[in-house]
């Protein structure tokens, strides 16, 4: 019989289909269960996140500040004649070592001489012409005594005495005038010092005042530097600025301390920046004029709390970090940037101590979800 179901082919087709149609209707069957099973579970738990936090506790923290300058004199000055001329001679050149009363230039003196010539035969005539007035009014006076002249012809001798008198005075200013003018004619050091600059050349017509050699003390120096009107805090200001190390940019090695002495009251008109002074101690001979230097000076602040950079978040357009309270949900909160540094924050206010503020996966979380934490400790 088997054998007849092989040759009879119809019968054959009949019996595969119904065999196929059964296996189809218990498929159907097991998957109707098995959707009815899921559809009666459970909602499944969402995963609990794993985020890093640190637990902060606002301090002080030293403020290190660094700025570049250069080395100035303390004492300098432009050294100019009181009289015009033609240079003739400037003797002092840059980097030389000056005493006091030393002759550093000189203007020709000619005219000034042939003044000084023309003042002195002023005073000689006019003390001639005070010997003659003072014998007139002698002579004058005694015929007066005898009663053969009048007291008016008294009077004009006597005039004529006192006017000479006046002139041999003016005189005598002028000739210490044009002496003083010829020795205006030579340019004297007004203190020990180092000629830092010159401004003229033998030959050279040069006006009064006219800058024509620049001194300079070696003895007292400073250091001075451009400021930021941001590093000018308000919360520092009518504190005293503590000390400051200057080393040279050249060769660290060589330091020295010093204490602010000047701060320019108004910002420079090109950098909006402010000139600080300061006075150095006992400076080395290493840090000659124009030599550049690194001020360095370390002040005590408020207190603060640090954070990795990766802990600051965004919140409409303000910095906030993300804080885990006590149920360990967390909750965004605005705080108050002091500074940006290299790989840190300082948080100036926002914080409290004990807060446990989440450093590590901040852009996976949302307000008041739950988290797991690794607990770190933070300053």
């Amino acid at each position: 019989m088997i054998a007849a179901l092989f040759h009879n082919k119809p019968l054959r087709r009949r019996l595969v289909a119904g065999s196929v149609a059964a296996l189809a209707c218990g498929a159907a069957v097991v998957w109707h269960g098995a959707r009815s099973e899921a559809s009666n579970a459970a909602p499944a738990t969402p995963e609990t996140k794993l985020v890093k936090a640190v637990s902060v506790s606002p301090a002080p923290v030293a403020d290190n500040r660094v700025a570049i300058g250069e080395i100035k004199p303390r004492l300098e000055s432009d050294l100019g004649f009181r009289v015009s001329g033609k240079l003739i001679q400037r003797v002092a050149e840059i980097g030389a070592t000056v005493k006091k009363g030393e002759v550093l230039a000189r203007v020709d003196d000619q005219d000034y001489r042939n003044r000084l010539a023309s003042a002195e035969a002023d005073v000689a005539a006019a003390q001639a012409v005070l010997v003659e007035a003072s014998a007139a009014e002698a002579r004058i006076n005694a015929l007066l005594a005898k009663g053969f002249t009048t007291r008016a012809n008294h009077d004009a001798t006597l005039k004529n005495l006192r006017s000479a008198e006046a002139k041999l005075k003016s005189a005598k200013i002028a000739f210490a005038m044009a002496e003083d003018q010829l020795g205006y004619t030579e340019l004297h050091a007004e203190f020990d010092g180092i000629v830092t600059a010159t401004g003229a050349e033998a030959g050279q017509s040069v006006n009064v005042g006219q800058m024509v050699v620049r001194v300079a003390d070696p003895k007292t120096r400073d250091a001075v530097f451009s400021i930021a009107e941001a590093a000018f805090a308000s919360d520092q200001r009518g504190k005293q600025i503590p000390a400051v190390t200057v080393s040279l940019l050249s060769n660290p090695a060589i330091t020295t301390t010093g204490t602010v002495r000047e701060i320019a009251p108004m910002a420079d008109a090109a950098t909006r920046t402010f000139q600080v002074k300061v006075s150095l101690d006992n400076a080395p001979d290493e840090m000659r004029f124009g030599a550049s230097v690194a001020g360095r000076v370390e002040i005590a602040g408020a207190p603060v709390v640090t954070l990795p950079g990766s802990a600051l978040f965004d919140k409409d357009g303000q910095p906030a970090v993300w804080v885990v309270d006590a149920s360990s949900a967390v909750e965004l909160k605005p705080v108050a940037i002091a500074r940006y540094e290299t790989d840190r924050v300082v948080v100036s206010d926002g914080l409290a101590k004990g807060d446990r503020v989440v450093t590590a996966g901040v852009n996976r979380l949302r307000e008041h979800e739950k988290v797991r934490m690794i607990v770190g400790e933070g300053k």
